[in-house]
């Protein structure tokens, strides 16, 4: 029996795998990204686009080390559902705090630093009226700089200032958004011009974002030159050959081996989502009863496997959807996982595109669904949940409409 203290696989949201297959082309973008800007080149930046569980977020832990490792500063930000415009720029003050006062340590306050560390408190005026994000910071705030109250001027004052005190500093900083989907129109708006901005000052600041795969769709809403701003990458399932080596290696540093037919037998399971990956790779390693893992070790994983899945990655999705919400998914099951449109779920469910319309609205809104490129479709954000919502709701029911 293997130990199952030694077990390889990491089915944790965000954690980063021991073998981080097949993404070699965003890992390499990244470093292009970051050295070119560092050297007063410009680079277009990245949007890493893709549904749960394909390891974005894991991508953006790793484009932080990356940044980190060369004396690059990492602001973080994970937008929340219900974003504000307000707590859009306490997110941001605080993590620019961090990496401002950062840089101030590092050159002794030279005159940039001081100049960014004024501008960031006008820029926090409106959220922080007690001084709470600047307490500590004894500079006087910069005329005229983040302080209009519009949101795309302010936040292109504070990263123009903050480039210039990294650049003072021979450094730079890298802001990584999570989730970038539920920003809104507003501040998606401004996060592109604060960016265009530095791209034409040539200022060593960017930002890298990752979320669901509207985002291309939303910052061309936003502004139109987007496109040169940025590479959508769009991030999915691994390839066959990147799945084995997802599984393969980590076993092999830890001991153990997986034969061919079991390998094969994971990538039919798992389809290749990275999530998944790590979580069948659990479940077979604890299931093994020696250092080679077969096919039959795999048959035996897969209900632990499912249940993980079920209580740890659906479920939580499902929990946050109103019984008539659940049943517009179920319909959606019912038609398969591909993109599908609003007039044939609404006829399953015997209503009308208009009185269906809430129901998608309301679960795009929560992340459920999301809206494709082409109009009038929409797709599940979670790959495989139509399975799942077979599974926990075998039939499709429909709760009669109230009578007026």
């Amino acid at each position: 029996m293997v130990d199952r203290r030694l077990n390889p696989y990491t089915p944790n949201a965000g954690a980063r795998p021991f073998a981080l297959a097949g993404r070699s082309e965003q890992q390499e973008h990244f470093q292009v990204l970051v050295h070119r800007l560092a050297r007063g080149y410009t680079e277009k930046s990245m949007l890493l686009t893709g549904l749960r569980g394909v390891g974005k977020t894991v991508l953006l832990g790793d484009f932080a080390r990356v940044a980190s490792e060369i004396g690059w500063r990492v602001v973080e930000i994970e937008v929340p559902r219900a974003d504000t415009d307000a707590e859009f720029r306490r997110q941001i003050a605080v993590g620019t705090r961090k990496a401002i006062l950062s840089l101030s340590t590092a050159n002794r306050l030279r005159e940039k630093a001081r100049r960014a560390v004024s501008v960031l408190r006008n820029f926090t005026v409106s959220v922080d009226p007690d001084g709470k994000l600047t307490a500590g910071i004894t500079f006087e705030p910069a005329p005229g700089e983040a302080d209009v109250g519009d949101l795309p001027q302010d936040l292109t004052d504070l990263f123009l200032s903050v480039g210039e005190a990294a650049r003072e500093s021979e450094s730079g900083v890298v802001y990584l958004i999570d989730e970038i989907q539920f920003l809104t129109r507003t501040q998606l708006e401004a996060l592109i011009m604060a960016l265009h901005k530095t791209v034409q000052k040539a200022v060593p600041v960017t930002v890298v974002g990752a979320g669901l795969p509207q985002i291309a769709k939303l910052s061309g809403d936003a502004k139109s030159y987007s496109e040169r701003l940025f590479t959508f990458a769009q991030i999915g399932a691994l390839s066959a050959d990147a799945t084995r080596d997802a599984l393969a290696r980590p076993a092999a540093d830890a001991g153990a081996q997986f034969s061919a037919d079991a390998l094969d037998l994971c990538c039919e399971t798992t389809q290749g989502y990275p999530y998944f990956v790590q979580e069948l790779g659990y479940a077979a390693w604890n299931m093994a009863r020696n250092s080679t893992i077969d096919t039959a070790v795999i048959q035996l994983a897969e209900p632990d496997y499912t249940a993980r899945l079920d209580a740890s990655f659906f479920h939580v999705r499902l929990d946050r959807a109103t019984q008539r919400e659940r049943e517009y998914l179920r319909a959606m099951a019912e038609l398969g996982p591909t993109p599908h449109g609003a007039g044939e779920v609404a006829g399953l469910l015997g209503r009308t595109v208009q009185q269906a319309g809430p129901l998608r609205a309301g679960l795009i809104k929560k992340g459920l669904l999301y809206s494709t490129a082409d109009h009038g479709l929409a797709q599940f954000t979670v790959p495989q949940f139509d399975s799942f919502i077979k599974r926990v709701m075998p039939t499709l029911t429909v709760t009669p409409m109230r009578s007026r």
